[in-house]
């Protein structure tokens, strides 16, 4: 994550992602720590506790969205670390895109 993003919102915005996450233990508080400072971005690692007999994958997968949607819920961009140019505009999807066809939103009523 750029250095334009404060570190105590992407922490908080990491915890949030995991506290949303299916098959993670939140009786255990997800840990944030920035790993690095690297020439053009920070690198973070969020570390959680699976609940018993949970998939690793599933888990993972849920967490990565979760991720994803909190990111974009608060208009941070997540750039990849081949990184070159600051976009003029911040690279996010909005809540109203998150499914173009033939992406279905999850029904609400269950």
């Amino acid at each position: 994550i750029g250095y334009d993003t404060p570190w105590r919102q992407v922490q908080a915005m990491l915890e949030l992602a995991a506290m949303r996450s299916e098959g993670i233990d939140t009786s255990q508080p997800p840990l944030v720590r920035q790993l690095a400072l690297m020439d053009w971005y920070i690198s973070y690692e969020l570390q959680v506790r699976l609940r018993p007999g949970e998939s690793l994958a599933g888990a993972r997968n849920a967490l990565y969205s979760h991720i994803q949607d909190v990111f974009n819920e608060f208009n941070v961009q997540i750039m990849s670390p081949n990184f070159v140019m600051q976009p003029e505009g911040a690279v996010m999807v909005a809540k109203e895109h998150w499914y173009p066809a033939p992406a279905t939103p999850p029904d609400e009523g269950k």
